[in-house]
């Protein structure tokens, strides 16, 4: 027996290339090969660096997605079935809208996939696939195996070494999906586990996928402190609460980290309290920064426009405020109302989604009717931000000293600059039509059971994108701290 996991790209049609390197590998379908049977022969095909050959895939083929890459998914999962294949699909889109995502398959994986996925293999074995796979139990994280990394080239990813300690997240931001598939507690992996899985990663750079490294506070301590010997250097995400623990920072940079992805996402205390994001206050965001910094960790922030008190001001606004207060990196994107979420249900409530195609849910497009802003005006002004931000002038106010001190810091703007550059270079600007979009129940909220340059799918987490069929997620992403 032979299944084929794949990976579709997102985002829309011409804006597929393969002309860039990805950032990380799969960790979800290399952790969901690691679930499958010994006996069973397993590939992974992740679209964004590799073709997909529809002719010698595997008896059972699944297919993981976000949302911004739901259309591709289901094209995919159409053309394998015209090939008399076993679709399964999975991942926090088909976890929203299971009842869409089975139009295209012949099972779906609802939620995280330990205990499932080996109830699929079994079935699919006996002729007896079941169309929902679903559970009120949460795995437990020591029940989560070593990915499967033999099945991935590490040469097609800048991160290649990937890793995931804890799942959930108590806080439920209104535009994030990672409570609601993951949960609203924090499950943690045994530290020895995480350590001698990180030992045998090659290289000594790791990047830890998990949405709030430092959210079990007792756990992070313990983590950081096995961490120090193992000699390694490590970026990860966290949140605001770290200036109530700043000893755990220190921890962190002793233990090797040099960089730490936060999500502040708005200058606007209403806006933050409004959205669930109540541990983070702009009064503090400086301060986080200043603390960062002295340690020697960069600061990759996140920010987000379309805000319903987001005026006309709002983009000058946020680019002084990441010129004056040093942000090493910034990541923009355009609010994106992702199915599953809080934002999803009030928006189409109010009959403000104007776009369904899947595609455009990638945080940088506007799918929605902003409340402030003329779409045309919020998409000219994230564009206009993101052009600003990357500018040498920019990156050099931003960087100051620290440009001799932190060479990667400055590569990595580089980098940031020439993606940001390429994608001004092709994208168009269009007109919107502002029409309140049709959905029945189901498509909008899942029955009863309930994505280009960055986007907010943790979905949400911070607007970075999360997929999996599925377990963990590469998420620095799809995506919500």
């Amino acid at each position: 027996m032979k299944v084929t996991l794949i990976v579709p790209c997102a985002g829309e049609k011409d804006s597929r290339s393969k002309s860039s390197k990805p950032l990380f590998p799969p960790l979800s379908l290399m952790t969901v090969a690691a679930l499958t049977p010994a006996d069973v022969e397993v590939e992974i095909v992740d679209e964004s660096c590799q073709n997909i050959d529809f002719e010698s895939a595997g008896d059972l083929v699944g297919i993981t997605a976000t949302t911004a890459a739901a259309d591709r998914a289901y094209e995919i999962a159409d053309s394998f079935r015209e090939h008399g294949k076993t679709i399964v699909i999975g991942g926090v889109h088909a976890t929203a809208l299971p009842h869409e995502a089975a139009a295209h398959a012949d099972a779906v994986v609802i939620g995280e996939a330990e205990g499932k996925w080996e109830s699929v293999i079994s079935d699919f074995r006996r002729g007896e696939l079941r169309k929902f796979y679903t559970g009120n139990t949460r795995p437990d994280p020591s029940s989560i195996p070593i990915p499967r990394r033999n099945l991935i080239n590490p040469r097609n990813y800048l991160l290649a070494n990937t890793i995931q300690t804890t799942r959930g997240c108590p806080y439920n931001c209104a535009f994030c999906s990672v409570t609601s598939f993951f949960g609203g507690t924090y499950r943690v992996r045994p530290i020895d586990l995480v350590v001698e899985e990180i030992k045998n990663l090659p290289g000594r750079f790791v990047l830890f996928v998990d949405d709030n490294i430092i959210g079990h506070t007792g756990y992070a301590r313990s983590l950081f402190t096995a961490l120090r010997p193992l000699g390694k250097r490590w970026v990860g995400q966290a949140s605001l609460t770290m200036l109530k623990n700043p000893d755990i920072i220190r921890m962190a940079s002793d233990s090797g980290c040099v960089g730490l992805f936060v999500g502040m996402e708005t200058l606007s205390d209403e806006t933050l309290a409004r959205m669930g994001k109540k541990m983070n206050r702009r009064q503090e965001y400086e301060r986080a920064i200043e603390m960062l910094h002295e340690l020697g960790i960069a600061v990759v922030a996140s920010f987000v426009f379309g805000f319903d008190d987001d005026g006309e001001d709002v983009f000058e606004k946020t680019v002084e405020f990441v010129e004056n207060a040093g942000v090493d990196v910034a990541q923009l994107s355009i609010l994106t109302p992702f199915p599953g979420t809080r934002l999803y249900r009030e928006l189409y409530n109010q009959g403000r989604i104007v776009e369904t195609r899947w595609s455009l849910y990638d945080g940088s497009h506007v799918v929605y009717k902003p409340a402030k802003l003329s779409p045309e005006k919020l998409l000219e002004g994230f564009k206009w931000a993101y052009g600003r931000i990357y500018s040498y002038g920019s990156i050099i106010r931003r960087l100051g000293c620290r440009l001799a001190s932190r060479p990667f810091v400055w590569f990595t703007n580089l980098a940031y600059r020439s993606r940001v550059g390429q994608w001004l270079d092709k994208s168009e600007n269009g007109t919107i039509d502002i029409e309140p979009a049709t959905l029945t129940a189901d498509e909008s909220f899942g029955g009863d059971l309930h994505g280009a340059l960055s986007s907010q799918e943790g979905q949400g987490s911070s607007q970075p994108d999360q997929a999996a069929l599925v377990v963990g997620k590469p998420h620095f992403e799809e995506r919500d701290k």
